[in-house]
């Protein structure tokens, strides 16, 4: 898959805010990005607990949707930390929004479902790396996809999140 998301059912938001997230083709997919485009954004933390995320996030979506730069994923944010103290968001768009900071992701990414409570991000992130080092790669990065937020997670009695390892490039034999 290339500078796609898998399917994200966007039947049901009961809750009128976030989307009920249906993992089902999320887990362990490969997936290329190519230049692909992000609209990036930065939250300040308190040993890792987002402190200003609700207002930054309001603000991002508001200029992306007057940008008209949402695509047919909907509303796809990658975060990771960056610190204890700030975190990196990039709101997936299909094109540039006027007066924020833009970024592209290039490189091969490999996708794992969790569920359960934000505090075992952690445990996570080694379960991940677990998971990439079993298929003789490594990951550079790890972002995140917080598929729901807290309150909604709350109403839908589930706290999906989706990571996203960026694979190190193989080395091919000669």
């Amino acid at each position: 898959m290339e500078n796609a998301f898998p399917e994200y059912d966007r039947s049901d938001k009961s809750t009128g805010c976030c989307y009920r997230f249906n993992p089902e083709g999320w887990d362990g997919q490969h997936i290329r990005f190519t230049e692909k485009l992000f609209m990036r954004a930065e939250t300040k933390s308190l040993l890792h607990i987002p402190v200003n995320m609700g207002s930054v996030f309001t603000k991002a979506f508001a200029a992306i949707e007057k940008a008209d730069g949402f695509g047919k994923d909907g509303q796809i944010v990658l975060s990771r930390d960056l610190s204890s103290w700030k975190a990196e968001h990039l709101f997936a768009v299909t094109k540039d929004v006027p007066d924020h900071e833009m970024s592209a992701l290039s490189g091969d990414f490999l996708t794992k479902v969790f569920e359960g409570p934000f505090k075992d991000a952690e445990k996570w992130y080694d379960e991940m790396n677990a998971t990439v080092a079993a298929s003789d790669r490594k990951a550079q990065e790890v972002y995140y996809f917080y598929t729901t937020c807290p309150k909604c997670s709350k109403a839908y009695g589930k706290n999906y999140v989706v990571a996203f390892a960026k694979l190190e490039p193989e080395i091919n034999a000669v």
